[in-house]
């Protein structure tokens, strides 16, 4: 029997049913349940008639055609949204690969079993969990692509998860601390060319890096039209077509920044508005692929040699040569390569007090996570000052076990307890009363000398009743208008003739009280 149901973070209804070959099927009904009703009824007939041989089954094109043609579909999808070429290209050879090695053909070969087991052979083969994650990306945005285009009746991947990747990190970054960067760049500026880029113009990349976030491939298209250093709010500009997001990103620089690369300009002959800055870069026309990982671990390594050339101490120097200190990879396994300038941004807005949606925005991220999470570094000397901030820890203070001294302090402690300053009415904080003096309530004590501490307190206030206007009791207000007259038939008989709001009550009752 058809049966009607929502999947857990979807909208609308989904239909489950068994189609005339007795095969369980889910297919995606309506946002209204009684429409999806009324759908999984028909379905559920239109099975029954092709069994009974009323009606003859439809042919289910999608199945017959061959599953490399759906994937050459989809890449086709992508272009047509206007993926990048790079980003097709990957996204096809992961479906492609897997397909292979599971050994599929049609559509109906799709299975999540089996995608569990490539990757786990390509893991078990080494590959790391961040890899296999950006396959299974692939794989899924094919099915679901499938299902949207009704290729597809349910996605066989949809229970699919990635996995977590802090487990098996393989190149993590680090950000450079202040020191480190600027003997960095003063190491880079003084050095012979590495990759064939000059050291002026090394520097002048970690630099525009690690003020602006741009990466590798961004900063290889810029040209000198992508520079605005002559306006007031100056910046730095990289077109969609190379950036990691495909949309234009505008950066606003730094005044040292700006100064820096004018100066660096001023050097240059004869540089064209097209002409690329920094050619390092295979993906942008007229660049070429240049391993700006290996610029950073030869800058390095120039500036860590003077580092620790520049002690004396023999102690020292045993020290400096077993820190951490300008290493490419450190000894928790982190790499300063080039993309850990733009970690080095980051860091630097956190630590500089930049909200964190304003560094999601500046590091152009889609999620803050990321930016928080993945970028942004803290290291001890930062935690350690932000532990100091925290309050003083409340000293320990011995009690006397004595009677006298321990009921003394509490009962002290408890007269204290809700007093304001003097600059209230009274000296405590409660109201005087109406001749000038407070007055005090005795209680008797209940068996403890604690009962009278808390009991006695201040109950003076000009709100409260007098002796004239309360009963004799001093407990409740006289005001008739606040009382039922059948509850108190005694007392308004006696105060009758002061209560014309009695006759506008009941007339009659006069009589009948006097009377009785």
């Amino acid at each position: 029997m058809a049966s009607v149901y929502k999947r857990p973070g979807r909208k609308g209804w989904y239909v489950s049913y068994k189609d005339e070959n007795g095969r369980r099927r889910c297919v995606k009904g309506f946002t209204d349940k009684s429409e999806t009703v009324r759908m999984a009824t028909r379905l559920e007939e239109k099975a029954k008639r092709i069994r009974l041989g009323l009606e003859e089954a439809e042919t289910d094109e999608p199945q017959d055609v061959a599953l490399p043609q759906h994937i050459a579909d989809f890449e086709k999808h992508l272009s047509n949204r206007e993926t990048s070429e790079k980003r097709r290209g990957e996204v096809a050879t992961k479906i492609r690969r897997i397909a292979t090695e599971a050994g599929w053909s049609n559509l109906n070969d799709i299975n999540a079993t089996d995608v569990e087991n490539v990757l786990g052979a390509y893991r078990t083969d080494g590959m790391s969990r961040q890899t296999s994650n950006h396959y299974l990306q692939a794989i899924k945005q094919l099915s679901r692509w499938l299902l949207r285009t009704n290729r597809l009746t349910e996605d066989p991947l949809t229970d699919l998860t990635r996995l977590n990747v802090q487990t098996d990190r393989r190149h993590d970054r680090r950000p450079l601390s202040p020191e480190e960067f600027e003997r960095l760049v003063d190491a880079a500026s003084q050095g012979k060319p590495v990759e064939s880029i000059p050291g002026p113009d090394r520097a002048m990349m970690y630099v525009l890096s690690a003020w602006t976030g741009y990466r590798k491939g961004e900063i290889g298209s810029m040209t000198l039209r992508s520079l605005d250093l002559e306006s007031s709010i100056p910046t730095a500009t990289v077109q969609a077509i190379y950036s990691k997001r495909e949309k234009q990103d505008v950066q606003v620089l730094h005044p040292d920044v700006v100064q820096r690369l004018k100066d660096w300009l001023a050097t240059k002959e004869k540089v064209t508005k097209d002409q690329l800055l920094f050619p390092v870069s295979g993906k942008v026309p007229g660049g070429t692929e240049r391993k700006t990982a290996k610029m950073m671990r030869k800058d390095l390594e120039a500036a860590r040699k003077v580092w620790i050339d520049e002690t004396d101490s023999d102690k020292e120097r045993q020290e400096r040569e077993a820190s951490d200190f300008l290493m490419y990879e450190d000894s928790q396994g982190k790499f300063a390569d080039f993309h850990a300038n733009r970690h080095t941004f980051i860091t630097n807005l956190g630590r500089g007090g930049v909200s964190p949606k304003t560094a999601q925005t500046l590091a152009r991220h889609s999620d803050v996570r990321l930016t928080m999470n993945t970028y942004t570094h803290t290291d001890f000397a930062e935690k350690l000052d932000a532990v100091n901030r925290l309050p003083a820890v409340p000293q320990h203070r011995p009690i006397d076990a004595s009677p006298s001294s321990e009921n003394g302090s509490a009962n002290d402690r408890r007269k204290n307890i809700g007093s304001a300053p003097k600059s209230q009415h009274g000296e405590n904080g409660q109201p005087l009363s109406r001749d000038g003096e407070t007055a005090k309530k005795k209680v008797e004590p209940k068996g403890s000398t604690e009962v009278v501490a808390v009991s006695e307190v201040d109950i003076s206030c000009p709100y409260l009743s007098d002796d004239v206007e309360s009963t004799p009791q001093r407990i409740r207000t006289s005001n008739l208008r606040f009382r039922r007259p059948m509850l108190y038939p005694i007392e308004l008989g006696v105060l009758l003739p002061a209560s014309p709001l009695f006759f506008a009550i009941s007339p009659n009752s006069e009589r009948r009280l006097l009377s009785g």
